[in-house]
């Protein structure tokens, strides 16, 4: 058992808790700001306005539970006592949350958009989280300067900030896939803990995935659909971005491989691994739009979400067939940690097959269960 799993827990039962309680509220605030979704379009398959800014619910269950851990102290003590990466938490998830917040209720031009992200990237940096050690494949550990660091930090948090934004085009889909990507990690963090990272200096990345686990289920009380309120730009982007500094604090800091041979080649790999769906979808999306000469941000019908609708998933049932894909793709990333991978290799040729059986022979029995139609999904996001 993790060291700390139980104050884990709590931290992740209290930003549910919080995340669940205020989203209502926010769903008000919203209504009266004028923040709504509306269907005004052939993309869109919700047939109501519905509230957004659900990421200020977010915000609200992130910032009672830094509280909360800094209470309780524990595992949690040295992380708040001897590091500033709580503080670039709250810079770096207010900056982004200020953007979101700015883009759905104006909608902010795609360079500005991004402008945003960068700065709330670089917060994180200058409050004293980023990328310190690289460990290369067949080259060893290449410690990095402080000029070298920021940008690939930014990159990094950047593309973790848009893969997760990219998939919240169903409802429930980004926060059960940020989720199952949070979980994993967890247990990755909590079983490789020490074995590579800089002695002496603890990481927030084991607190940061039971925060998002955490605001992510209780997000999905009422993100689940029929959505009562979307989590927008303001919280897709939020998840994005903790989900990057986890991976951030703690892969960053890896001096030597991990525990296992299998990671030891490819520990950086680990935070894209868990987020592989989002990943992959925006990597279409972006190989996509450059084949059609179209804008990287022009919105489309292409991605993985759009195209099980189109091949006759109900919502519902596309939104558990990413999950299955996702939690398949994460668990499994994760899993040599825990089961040798000549072991575990065989079960998940298995489960990728009972994968491939469930998205085609599911197709059209899903039609009926919701009341869905064979339209187009809506798409939240500007890309």
């Amino acid at each position: 058992m993790p060291d700390g799993l139980l104050q884990h827990a709590l931290i992740a039962v209290t930003a549910a808790t919080v995340t669940a309680g205020v989203t209502p509220l926010v769903a008000r605030l919203a209504r009266r700001l004028g923040a709504l979704d509306t269907p005004s379009d052939g993309r869109r398959v919700h047939r109501d306005a519905v509230p957004t800014l659900g990421g200020l619910a977010m915000l609200a269950g992130l910032l009672v539970a830094l509280v909360v851990a800094a209470l309780l102290g524990g595992p949690f003590e040295a992380l708040f006592t001897s590091t500033s990466e709580p503080l670039a938490l709250l810079v770096g998830g207010l900056v982004i949350v200020l953007v979101g917040v700015a883009d759905d209720l104006v909608g902010l031009p795609p360079t500005v958009k991004l402008a945003g992200q960068i700065v709330a990237a670089l917060g994180v940096v200058l409050f004293g989280m980023q990328l310190v050690y690289v460990w290369v494949p067949g080259v060893d550990v290449v410690a990095l300067s402080p000029d070298l660091g920021l940008p690939l930090t930014i990159i990094a948090l950047v593309a973790m900030i848009n893969a997760v934004n990219l998939i919240d085009g169903l409802d429930g889909l980004a926060a059960g896939v940020s989720v199952i990507a949070a979980v994993a990690f967890f247990l990755f963090a909590s079983a490789t803990e020490g074995s590579g990272l800089v002695e002496g200096i603890p990481t927030s990345a084991t607190l940061v995935a039971a925060i998002v686990a955490g605001v992510g289920v209780g997000f999905l009380v009422h993100n689940w659909h029929p959505a009562r309120i979307f989590m927008g730009d303001t919280g897709a982007m939020l998840l994005g971005l903790l989900l990057g500094t986890a991976g951030v604090s703690y892969i960053g800091r890896t001096t030597a491989p991990s525990n296992t041979d299998f990671y030891g080649s490819i520990p950086l790999l680990v935070p894209v691994l868990v987020l592989a769906i989002p990943f992959l979808d925006s990597a279409f999306a972006i190989v996509r739009r450059a084949l059609q000469r179209k804008p990287l941000a022009t919105g489309d019908l292409g991605h993985l979400h759009h195209l099980l609708l189109a091949f006759g998933h109900s919502h519902r049932r596309a939104v558990l067939v990413l999950y299955y894909w996702s939690a398949l793709l994460a668990f499994g990333s994760v899993g040599p940690v825990f089961v040798p991978l000549v072991r575990l290799l065989p079960w998940l040729l298995v489960a990728a097959g009972i994968g491939l059986a469930l998205t085609a022979l599911g197709a059209r029995v899903g039609l009926a269960e919701d009341g869905d139609q064979t339209v187009p999904a809506r798409d939240r996001t500007t890309a």
